[in-house]
């Protein structure tokens, strides 16, 4: 018992800052949760098209399916026996969606991020990452052989000094700047046009931008803020997650054809990965057309998600939000923690985020919004605040 005293040590020490963590069982309906027997207004899902709770498309799916295509089980990595039709299915259909680029499936965004920089990355490689990237890419930057260097959050003034700095550096070879589009904390968003510009102001510059929580709700067929900002044929590694408003699991990497080859030849986590069963695939497949068509959805995201901004600032609150992601930032651990108590006692399941997933000093109530919220919800929330 001895050994375990230091962890226990560590546990009381985050309950008392009020950081200690916890699964909470619940059970879900449409824009609701039930938790412990207290139904409220679910704040913290990332069901942004309301279309994993939409149980009339499971019915629709699985009718199309005949029971021998039911796989539940891969059995085996891609490499080996586990690249069925759903995966090369979809891959070409992804492949038309985005401009005929290349598409390569991964079994979560998380596995995606922590392969795809080491596997591109050697010593001669510098990456510089917005100082706000997901834990993900920092541990794929953290397993790569790359330099690194992380810019200030969205400033392209300072990215741009440190391509000037480093680029010319005969030692470096290839330079990969890796940012989000829609960031998952503060909800703001990075200014894909210039950084765009900017890139090729630089030959030896490749982009990295994860679109997690912008596929489905920017652009016109909800193919993410590259499509918004007309920019996906000059971004060479696009990268996104099912798991969020495509209401299925996996990730995807849209590129070049070569890097995708590379990648089958070089990434860890996609070579010795047991592969997504194909019903997966096909569901992700099947959903992705949906999410393509979801344009009233993705509407009234947007004005739902702007009202709720602006009352939040008229309240007196900070957020940089632009996006279905708002943040309130109270500060402290613990006013968070109590502030996620008072609104859930009022019916709605917002929930406290703290360091270290966040700096230290801006612990917030995380918001996120889906198209399944009304705007007399979010009055009675901003009235509660």
């Amino acid at each position: 018992m001895a050994l375990l005293d230091h962890y226990q040590q560590q546990l009381d020490q985050l309950k008392q800052t009020g950081n200690l963590r916890q699964f909470t069982a619940n059970e879900q309906h449409g824009a609701y949760i039930e938790i412990a027997g207290r139904k409220m207004l679910n704040l913290s899902s990332n069901d942004y098209l309301g279309l994993a709770a939409n149980t009339q498309l499971r019915e629709e799916f699985l009718d199309q399916q005949p029971i021998q295509r039911r796989y539940f089980s891969s059995s085996s990595s891609r490499l080996l026996t586990g690249n069925f039709e759903e995966y090369e299915q979809f891959e070409a259909n992804l492949s038309q969606a985005f401009l005929g680029r290349a598409a390569l499936l991964f079994n979560s965004g998380y596995h995606m991020n922590i392969g795809i920089l080491p596997a591109l990355s050697d010593g001669k490689t510098l990456i510089l990452a917005d100082k706000l990237v997901h834990a993900s890419m920092i541990d794929g930057i953290r397993l790569s052989s790359a330099k690194y260097v992380r810019y200030r959050h969205n400033d392209l003034q300072h990215l741009t000094q440190l391509l000037e700095k480093y680029h010319d550096d005969v030692d470096i070879e290839r330079i990969i700047v890796v940012t989000e589009s829609i960031f998952s904390m503060d909800g703001d968003e990075t200014d894909l046009a210039a950084l765009v510009q900017i890139k090729h102001g630089f030959d030896k510059v490749m982009l990295y931008v994860d679109e997690a929580h912008a596929i489905g709700v920017r652009g016109e067929q909800g193919l993410g803020c590259a499509e918004q900002y007309n920019v996906m044929a000059d971004i060479d590694l696009l990268v996104g997650t099912f798991g969020k408003a495509c209401a299925s699991v996996g990730g995807y990497l849209m590129c070049d054809r070569i890097i995708r080859s590379y990648l089958i030849n070089t990434m860890r986590p996609l070579i010795f990965s047991t592969a997504l069963p194909p019903i997966n695939i096909a569901w992700s497949d099947f959903i992705f057309k949906k999410v393509m068509a979801a344009k009233s959805e993705r509407l009234h995201l947007h004005r739902i998600s702007q009202d709720l901004q602006a009352a939040i600032v008229a309240r007196g609150y900070s957020s940089p939000s632009t996006s279905q992601i708002i943040p309130i930032i109270v500060g402290a651990s613990q006013t968070a923690v109590e502030k996620s108590q008072s609104v859930q006692q009022h019916g709605f399941y917002a929930m406290p985020v703290r360091p270290p997933t966040v700096p230290q000093h801006s612990a917030r109530l995380r918001i996120s919004l889906t198209s399944l919220i009304q705007s007399d919800d979010l009055e009675r929330l901003v009235a509660c605040l």
